[in-house]
């Protein structure tokens, strides 16, 4: 993994970038696009946290949070909403460093636990997660199992 990871706000330059990522064809059905996400975090404004993941100079990546401190379900107050890493570029630590990076933004806004979840399913991406420290909490969500990490 390359020491010139960041996030970046998504932008009028690199919009078209992030767009024409794509996660491997056997995930699509876990994850939603990019520009589905872009469209959530106009609809959702201050809620969203969407950001570009980018390698030096290249985009490698999308992710976006969640942060609604005062949403009557708790594993929407502050939750990993979107994770799409570009299919050529996984296995090199890009979703592991936007995972901790959204971890960094939760702990900056006061938050002690992050949720995440997903489509249950084989292939999907509970092994990851779990790598990452997140625990299945039992609870299933709009058909999707929760996990959460303290942080």
């Amino acid at each position: 993994m390359s020491s010139s990871l960041f996030l970046a706000k998504v932008t009028p330059e690199n919009v078209d970038a992030v767009c024409r990522v794509r996660v491997r064809s056997d995930q699509e059905r876990f994850v939603d696009p990019v520009v589905t996400s872009l469209a959530e975090a106009y609809a959702y404004g201050e809620v969203a946290w969407p950001r570009v993941i980018c390698d030096g100079g290249q985009v490698v990546g999308f992710v976006m949070a969640g942060f609604d401190p005062a949403h009557e379900v708790e594993p929407y107050r502050c939750y990993l909403w979107r994770l799409n890493i570009a299919a050529e570029r996984q296995q090199q630590g890009y979703g592991s460093f936007a995972v901790a990076a959204v971890c960094a933004e939760a702990r900056r806004r006061g938050q002690r636990r992050l949720w995440v979840s997903w489509q249950p399913g084989d292939g999907g991406p509970e092994p990851f997660y779990a790598r990452l420290g997140f625990r299945v909490t039992g609870e299933v969500v709009e058909g999707e199992i929760v996990a959460e990490r303290e942080l």
